[in-house]
């Protein structure tokens, strides 16, 4: 056997005995004798670099140091999902299904919810290319190096596997790994760590990749997303992932009613407790990746999946003080300050209020004894009082008047929950507010400025608005507090290179109430540029697809202040994206405008999302189920029978892909 055959060998003996360990969970050969190969192929591998191979057994030890993780787009978005907590929810959720794909049988596969980090995985024939964690869903840091170090991801696939595809799935701390983690830190007189959840998290960050190989992490896939999988349903995902090396809880249950999704959401809430990692509720998806496809996307979740919330725990603590934060839109949020508790593995000392009502509602009072839940939410909340244990002296609770930063006397519209502070150009938390959601990553995305040197700057006088972000200068950044040389120069450069960020998303950054990136999106391809949409009228606004009342009076009402016009103006001169780019405009025409169309089917020349983005491309619009207001039905084949009775019943033209195309 020559050196190289050697060493192939033992790479592959090795990926075998990792597999059946950490994924199947039955060891083949002991620790030791793992260890004895393990070196023997390192030691091969010093020797003779020349046959060096990314996915050797042998990287996972790290060692690897990664000082700023690089920011990658991911190629298919990762969406967050709705939430539900009552059977009647699941039910509701299942009668839009049915709305949407019509009277078809529709199974569900339903998952337990692990609570980790979340990642996605690209893989490119066979081998781990890449490694993302989840970010803001459009895109997350580059955390390869440290994945790599986790045992339960394979670096090469075994089998018959698709040559490209994202994974995704979550980075766990099993609970016995957790506790001896806690065990060591603590005889080493350091202090433990809180949860689980949060010390997976912070792991995909540490720089060194030697401290992550030393953590035991876990990664539990659930869901593959790419083009040509050849797979079609999400059971035959969990499937073919396990075949392929990859490590999925077995505990999956295909279920064809509400009623078998309840008893396994029932069972798991009383047996969760025995698994060795946690969850916090259950996962149910459209098991037909074909009907998936059908369902799409809102905003920001996926029709087709629901997450069930197992029962939310709760804590008693007392109510010290209720504060108020002026929001950047100008509304006030209540805020409770708590006697800290230990509530789901965190310590919580602050909980939202919401609005007057709530507390009204509740009859919610400094110094009382109250109940605080987190389920669901980020922020927890408080569900109830004791009244039991209500002081003597205790007075209601009378809600400000006044802004707490700028002493402007609120205002509350009509159907409006919360309270404002009118003074949108002159308070200055809504001011830096507004600044810090402009620079977000989400708007223009500026490298080198983060909210904390927005209000340093802000409070030495050096900006005022977002467009003096602008006319900075690195002698102006340079003498701020923690700021150095190179730091105010990627500060300057990270303003000027914000100039390129297309219109739609400098327009969602502006900070328009109620207008965030989708409806951003929508008035960028309706107006075309900033002047138009300026010019616009309240009556002329509504008329675009989803614009309603009050999105289109918050627009009217933003380019009528003068303050405002006048900052737009300045950002034009600078440089920034004010218009469609030209390939923008070349590639949308009105030719299909006033037209509403339904997708269904699987069609030959063009893929589903692509045809939807031609649609709207072309002024048309997408809908997601049929009826009188539908102008055609675009069939593809193994469209559901109901679909095309009901576009007959309603005389909707049913027309085939090359017609639709023809149209263009």
């Amino acid at each position: 056997m020559t050196i190289q055959q050697k060493i192939t060998s033992l790479r592959d003996e090795l990926r075998k005995h990792n597999y059946s360990y950490y994924v199947l969970d039955k060891p083949t050969i002991s620790d030791y004798e793992f260890d004895v190969k393990l070196k023997e192929l390192q030691k091969l591998e010093e020797e003779h670099p020349e046959f060096y191979d990314a996915t050797s057994p042998t990287l996972r030890v790290g060692g690897t140091v990664t000082k700023n993780f690089e920011t990658v787009q991911h190629e298919h978005r990762m969406y967050s999902l709705d939430n539900s907590y009552s059977k009647d929810n699941l039910e509701d959720w299942e009668k839009r299904i049915q709305r949407i794909l019509g009277d078809v049988p529709v199974e569900f596969t339903c998952e337990l919810k692990y609570d980790g980090a979340s990642i996605s995985l690209t893989y490119e024939d066979g081998k781990l290319v890449r490694a993302v964690t989840r970010g803001d869903g459009f895109q997350g840091d580059d955390v390869t190096t440290n994945i790599k170090t986790i045992t339960s991801v394979p670096l090469q696939l075994r089998g018959d596997y698709p040559p490209k595809f994202d994974i995704r799935g979550e980075i766990i701390l099993t609970l016995e790994g957790f506790a001896q983690m806690n065990k060591e830190r603590i005889e080493a007189g350091e202090d433990p760590y809180m949860n689980p959840r949060n010390t997976a998290s912070g792991s995909l960050k540490l720089q060194d990749s030697a401290l992550v190989a030393q953590r035991p992490l876990e990664c539990l896939l659930y869901s593959i997303t790419g083009k040509n999988l050849n797979i079609a349903s999400q059971f035959e995902v969990l499937e073919k992932a396990r075949a392929w090396g990859f490590k999925v809880p077995t505990v999956a249950k295909l279920c064809k009613t509400t009623d078998e999704v309840m008893q396994f959401v029932e069972y798991w809430d009383v047996h969760r407790h025995d698994l060795p990692y946690e969850t916090d509720g259950v996962v149910i998806k459209v098991n037909s990746l074909r009907y998936q496809e059908e369902l799409g996307y809102t905003a920001k979740a996926p029709r087709w999946a629901m997450a069930y919330k197992f029962k939310a725990e709760q804590v008693s603590t007392v109510l010290n003080e209720i504060t108020y934060q002026v929001g950047r839109t100008g509304a006030i949020t209540p805020v409770a300050n708590l006697e800290p508790v230990l509530l789901a593995g965190t310590t919580v000392k602050r909980a939202s209020l919401h609005n007057a009502d709530q507390i009204e509602k509740l009859d919610i009072r400094e110094g009382d004894t109250v109940f605080v839940e987190k389920g669901g939410e980020i922020i927890p909340k408080i569900i109830a009082v004791d009244f039991t244990k209500r002081p003597a002296d205790s007075t209601p609770t009378k809600y400000i008047a006044h802004c707490p930063e700028c002493e402007t006397e609120l205002i509350r519209k009509e159907g409006e929950a919360q309270h404002f502070c009118p003074n949108d150009t002159g308070c200055p938390t809504q001011i830096t507010g507004r600044i810090q959601h402009f620079i977000s990553r989400k708007a223009m995305d500026i490298e080198g400025l983060g909210s904390e040197t927005v209000e340093l700057l802000f409070k030495e006088g050096l900006i005022a608005n977002y467009a003096d972000l602008y006319t900075l200068t690195k002698e102006q950044v340079m003498p701020l507090e923690r700021m150095a040389e190179k730091s105010a120069e990627n500060l300057v450069n990270g303003v000027a290179a914000s100039k390129m960020i297309p219109f739609e998303r400098v327009l969602f950054a502006l900070g328009i109430r109620y207008v965030g990136e989708t409806v951003a999106k929508k008035l960028a391809k309706a107006y075309k540029n900033i002047d138009a949409l300026k010019a616009a009228s309240q009556e002329e606004l509504v008329s675009v697809d989803e614009i309603g009342e009050r999105i289109a009076e918050s627009v009217v009402h933003f380019f009528d202040n003068p303050t405002n016009v006048e900052i737009v103006d300045r950002l034009k001169s600078y440089g920034l994206q004010f218009s469609l780019s030209q390939a923008q405009l070349e590639n949308q025409s009105d030719k299909l405008k006033g037209q509403t169309f339904v997708v269904s089917g699987v069609f030959e020349t063009i893929g589903r999302t692509e045809l939807k983005k031609l649609i709207e491309d072309n002024g048309g619009k997408v809908a997601s189920s049929i009826s009188s207001k539908t102008s055609f039905l675009v069939a593809g084949d193994k469209m559901g029978p109901s679909k095309k009775t009901k576009a007959e019943n309603l005389g909707v033209p049913i027309i085939s892909e090359q017609e639709f195309l023809a149209k263009l």
